[in-house]
């Protein structure tokens, strides 16, 4: 059984990887630092894990560190676009300003 992120946060999962790593002393040592890294690093969700992957970051709390960040950008970035999906919703919905036979209302239909 592994521990995996899901819908917490990196600040989340990593305080309850660490409580866990508690039981596995044989992970608690300098030596088994990349170790420690590389099953927390793959625990992370997909989109975090992709980002942080490349760099193979070998300290823990700066592997934290550098998770938290791509987490916070993430969610910003989401949240961006939720709102600018929402924005343009909003604008689709006011009407069109032109008639069924393709002339702007104020322009009149006959010539």
């Amino acid at each position: 059984m592994e521990l995996k992120q899901g819908g917490m946060t990196v600040s989340e999962y990593a305080a309850k990887f660490e409580d866990l790593y508690r039981f596995a002393p044989h992970y608690n040592t300098m030596e088994a630092e990349e170790d420690k890294c590389v099953k927390f690093e793959n625990g992370l969700r997909s989109d975090i894990k992709q980002l942080i992957g490349f760099s193979e970051i070998r300290n823990f709390p700066m592997l934290v560190n550098k998770s938290r960040i791509c987490d916070k950008d993430s969610k910003a970035k989401t949240n961006y676009y939720k709102a600018t999906n929402e924005k343009r919703g909003r604008d689709m919905s006011r009407g069109k300003p032109y008639d069924k036979r393709g002339k702007k209302p104020d322009e009149g239909g006959s010539s």
